[in-house]
């Protein structure tokens, strides 16, 4: 006999077994089944076998069941029709919502997306849960379950077990006075933020990281009076004269701030760019993070007219929806 903890039959076994039992002979058994039939008798044996009983009263004519048979024939039905059952279901719950959504949305990305993204996920779960922040906290919420998904500016890439999906690349661009001459060199940008202080975002976050990394590689070490969590604060702080900022495009549409006076040039130095990406624990969620990246791309597309008309047509060109 096999091990107790061992299935002593499959459902293939079983619906032979049922077969047999509803015509009364393995020859007519077989014609129903389109089989020979050698092979219901060798199924039916070894179905006795694996369960160390016999089933049939072969004696008989028609075949008869013996009290084992009659038992197994009973619990049979009921394993064939729960079986049945499954195939549809999963056709069901393919197409059906979720009953909570939790997503997390990086701040620089709440005008752009908040909103849409909200209805988009509400057709996928009857309850959604949409926090915008920082991206390093969300993707500790991410981590512990607290959220299900997430759109960032860190692809969290030194994890495993994360899918990801790209979004967008964007450029950091300077942002400075009008009147003031577009730095061209580090030593330009130094003398720049003698007469103007660099308004910084906060190193917790990814944006601010990454504009301290870039200042490193061009070996500044330029002063800090104020840094901002949020992209309004750095561009209200810049638009009310306090200096000037190293943002991207998006930041500067979540400020939705009008940039009169202004002007937003290149950095000088080796290109940066800003990645942005949504991320999901590996194959939890099936098609949807996929699908809901597609939506995204569509969304953050059509933001490039605004995108433009903010850092102008030479900058936006570095605007880059993935996919």
């Amino acid at each position: 006999m096999p091990p107790a903890d061992t299935l002593p039959f499959d459902l293939r076994a079983l619906e032979i077994f049922l077969a047999v039992c509803d015509a009364g002979t393995m020859a007519q058994a077989a014609r129903r089944l389109g089989l020979t039939q050698p092979a219901i008798s060798q199924a039916v044996a070894d179905l006795e076998r694996r369960i160390g009983i016999g089933l049939f009263d072969r004696s008989a004519r028609p075949l008869g069941l013996t009290a084992a048979g009659g038992a197994l024939r009973q619990r049979a039905s009921a394993l064939l029709s729960e079986a049945r059952q499954i195939a549809p279901l999963l056709r069901e719950a393919e197409h059906a919502r979720l009953p909570l959504l939790r997503a997390g949305l990086v701040d620089s990305l709440s005008r752009a997306l908040m909103a849409p993204l909200a209805r988009a996920l509400g057709e996928k779960a009857e309850q959604v849960s949409l926090l915008s922040g920082l991206t390093a906290s969300h993707a500790g919420a991410l981590l512990t379950r607290q959220l299900d998904l997430l759109v960032g500016a860190d692809d969290l890439d030194e994890i495993e077990g994360l899918e990801r999906w790209p979004l967008l690349t964007e450029p950091y661009v300077l942002l400075i006075p009008a009147a003031c001459e577009a730095p061209a060199s580090a030593a330009a940008l130094e003398e720049l933020a003698r007469a103007r202080p660099l308004v910084r975002f906060s190193a917790r976050s990814k944006t601010g990281m990454e504009v301290e990394r870039h200042l490193r590689r061009l070996r500044l070490d330029l002063p800090r009076p104020l840094e901002f969590d949020t992209p309004f604060g750095v561009t209200a702080a810049v638009v009310e004269g306090a200096g000037f900022a190293v943002t991207t495009p998006l930041c500067l549409l979540e400020a939705g701030l009008p940039l009169d006076g202004l002007a937003c040039h290149a950095l000088p130095g080796p290109g940066l760019t800003r990645h942005l990406t949504l991320i999901a624990r590996r194959q939890e969620l099936g098609r949807l993070p996929r699908e809901i990246a597609a939506f995204c791309r569509a969304r953050l597309a059509a933001q490039r007219g605004a995108v433009a008309a903010l850092v102008g047509e030479r900058l936006a060109g570095e605007f880059t929806v993935e996919g």
